[in-house]
C-alpha cells in the first residue's frame, strides 16, 4: 500500500509533528476534525468507549501507519486516538489534503485505493470478532498474519494490545496461547509466534 509520502509528497513540508506521552489522547470522539495523521514512532490505538466505560480497540497503528483518513470527509472524529506508548505523529492538515486532491487526480486515486483496502481489512476484522471460540479466533488471526513462510507471525506491541485487537480479555488470550503451546500447536519466541504445523508443512515442501 502506498505510504503517505508517496501520496502526499507536496504536503510534507507543510505538515506538523507532535510528541505524545504514553496514555496521552491525540483526539476524542466528537472533536472537530483537523486532518489525518501518520504515526512516525511508537503505537497509537483507535478505540471507542461504551456507556459502561469499556474500551473497544478498533485498530492499533505503528510506525509508518496512517490514522483518521476518513476524517478528511467528516466534520468530527468518530473514535478516540490514544498513545499506547510514547509516540510521535505527523499531521496532514485537512484543507491542504483536499486541495491536493483537486489539484492532482492521481493523488486522489491513490488515496481512494488505500481506503478501499482499509475497508477490506475492516471486514476481515469483523469476521474475526464473529468467531466465538477464543482458540479459533487466535488460529484465524495467526493464519491471516503469517509471514512469507506461512508459519511465523510477528507480534507488534504487547500481548495485552493483541488481546484488545482480537476482542478478548488479556487473561483469555494468555490462557489460549498457553494451551496451544502445551499442545505444540504454536511456539512462542521473543516478538514472534510460530505456527508449528504450518512450519512442518513448509519444511516438508522444501525437502
Amino acid at each position: 500500500m502506498a505510504g503517505p509520502h508517496a501520496i502526499f509528497p507536496n504536503l510534507r513540508v507543510r505538515s506538523r509533528e507532535r510528541d505524545l506521552a504514553a496514555g496521552q489522547t491525540l483526539f476524542r470522539t466528537g472533536q472537530r476534525t483537523i486532518g489525518a495523521y501518520q504515526v512516525l514512532s511508537g503505537r497509537v490505538r483507535l478505540a471507542r468507549v461504551d456507556r459502561s466505560g469499556r474500551e473497544t480497540v478498533l485498530y492499533t497503528a505503528g510506525s509508518g501507519d496512517m490514522i483518521a483518513e476518513a476524517s478528511l470527509f467528516s466534520s468530527i472524529y468518530h473514535c478516540d486516538a490514544i498513545a499506547s506508548t510514547a509516540a510521535k505523529v505527523r499531521l496532514y492538515a485537512k484543507e491542504g489534503v483536499l486541495a491536493e486532491f483537486k489539484r492532482n487526480p492521481e493523488v486522489a486515486k491513490s488515496f481512494m485505493t488505500r481506503l478501499a483496502r482499509q475497508v477490506m481489512d475492516l471486514r476481515t476484522r469483523m469476521e474475526l470478532r464473529n468467531i466465538h471460540s477464543a482458540r479459533d479466533r487466535v488460529r484465524h488471526y495467526l493464519a491471516l498474519h503469517a509471514g512469507a513462510d506461512g508459519a511465523t507471525v510477528a507480534v507488534k506491541g504487547t500481548l495485552k494490545e493483541l488481546a484488545a485487537e482480537l476482542g478478548l480479555t488479556h487473561e483469555a488470550l494468555y490462557r489460549t496461547l498457553a494451551r496451544m503451546a502445551a499442545k505444540a500447536e504454536i511456539k512462542r519466541l521473543d516478538g514472534r509466534i510460530i505456527r508449528m504445523r504450518a512450519l512442518a508443512a513448509s519444511e516438508a515442501d522444501r525437502s
